[in-house]
């Protein structure tokens, strides 16, 4: 086995300790190093001044929750330029009735430098930086979902019907309505009158929606809910102006994204923010798709495939892709739509969705890796690569309704294609990127 470079460590992380072994081959015999730190910063600093005083130069630790990045944060700016590797606790089992602190260290260290292990990606500190801020308004986004369901379950119990009259209870109606109940304004024909739009054709049924059993402790708990939401509103807003300002020196890159189908601003970010900008950690497409959840998964034996669940991978960048999948149902003329019908006929719509999720992603690594942008193939791709099948399979469908149908091959047409005068964008990705500058 080809052994790299030694003398190389491993470290074996805690909460309160971590455990560094130092690897040396001395001829043909090998001589470890051991040693314990504590894990508050000066302790860290002195574990990067040890390894440097052995001359280390490849590192390898565990993920072990968070605790690891304290240890990467100090390692990572030592002026002796570790090659750090992070790995999967779950490929560095330890022997049953042999695991301790030390073993584990040694253990790590001597996969490390047999170059058995696998690293992990970890992207560069801005990137990370970028995937804080995506990952906060993620949260934020769950936060208002989790009022925007309280506040309705609320109506509810008041026997107030207005989620029944109206589609969102975010819209202008809605708030302008729910503020005035709030403040202790509870007849429902002046509330009523305060529709707008589409729902001015609407106001006895509005009207009736709003007679419920009105009280202090209702209007109470109402405010609460309505003042949390609306601080949550404003934290979003803060949070998309620094994204986009973070983002604005990449803005080209991030309207080529926007030129996928499904994808807006948020999503754009958010793909940027969780796979960097830089291809070359990922030797293809399908290791990014693998990488983030969106592949099926492998699982056979004695020449039977079992289940193809697809794993975990990275869940922000999975859900974002996936909820962008689910927005192309109705989209038309669109190959990605395409996809997931044809997907969708025998797989069903969830794993459609996460096909479309898939070929997103690929599209996505090509954007950024190439410099490319998106180029629609359009609803009818599928039909195109086979016409005389899909002649036939229609003629059938016809035939099977009672029609008899005679066909004609169509005279190829002549005239040219336009040129594409660009790259069309949904107003909100063009106010999020220039607006909020």
């Amino acid at each position: 086995m080809e052994l790299f470079d030694s003398p190389c460590a491993g470290l074996d992380v805690h909460k309160k300790s971590v455990s560094a072994c130092i690897r040396m081959n001395k001829g043909s015999k090998t001589h470890n190093q051991t040693a314990t730190f504590r894990t508050f910063t000066a302790d860290l600093e002195r574990l990067s001044q040890w390894l440097e005083e052995y001359q280390v130069r490849r590192v390898a630790l565990e993920s072990t929750g968070v605790f690891w990045i304290p240890v990467w944060n100090i390692l990572e700016r030592s002026k002796a330029n570790f090659q750090l590797t992070l790995i999967n606790p779950q490929h560095a089992h330890a022997l049953p009735g042999r695991k301790t602190d030390q073993k584990d260290c040694e253990r790590i260290a001597e996969l490390l430098e047999c170059g058995l292990l696998k690293g992990s990606f970890i992207p560069p500190p801005p990137i990370r930086e970028l995937r804080d801020v995506t990952r906060r308004r993620t949260h934020l986004q769950s936060d208002r979902n989790r009022v925007l369901n309280r506040i309705r379950r609320l109506l509810e119990t008041a026997n107030l019907k207005l989620g029944s009259v109206v589609s969102d209870i975010t819209g202008r109606t809605a708030q302008l309505i729910l503020d005035e109940i709030a403040h202790g304004n509870c007849d429902p024909k002046e509330l009523a009158q305060l529709a707008k739009a589409s729902l001015k054709n609407k106001k006895v049924e509005l009207a009736a929606s709003l007679h419920g059993l009105y009280s202090d402790h209702f209007r109470w708990l109402l405010s609460e809910a309505m003042q949390e939401l609306a601080d949550l509103d404003r934290k979003l807003v803060q949070v998309d102006r620094r994204l986009a300002k973070q983002l604005q020196p990449h803005a080209e890159l991030i309207l080529r994204l926007c030129t996928i189908p499904g994808v807006d601003f948020t999503t754009a970010a958010v793909i940027v923010a969780e796979i960097g900008f830089d291809m070359s950690r990922f030797p293809d497409a399908a290791h990014l798709a693998s990488w983030a959840g969106l592949s099926p998964g492998n699982n056979e034996s004695a020449g039977k495939r079992y289940s193809g669940a697809t794993c975990k991978g990275n869940r922000y960048l999975r859900r974002i892709l996936t909820q962008s999948a689910w927005s192309l149902l109705r989209k038309k003329d669109c190959y990605l739509t395409a996809l997931f019908r044809r997907v969708s006929v025998e797989g069903g719509r969830k794993r459609a969705a996460l096909a479309v999720a898939h070929r997103m992603l690929i599209i996505a690594w090509h954007i950024i890796q190439d410099g490319t942008v998106y180029e629609e193939l359009g609803g009818n791709h599928f039909d195109r690569l086979h016409p005389d099948r899909s002649a036939r399979r229609l003629i059938k469908r016809l035939e099977q309704i009672g029609f008899q149908v005679t066909v004609k091959k169509a005279m190829p047409d002549s005239t040219p294609a336009l040129p594409s005068l660009g790259y069309p964008l949904h107003s909100c990705t063009q106010r999020a990127i220039f607006a909020l500058r």
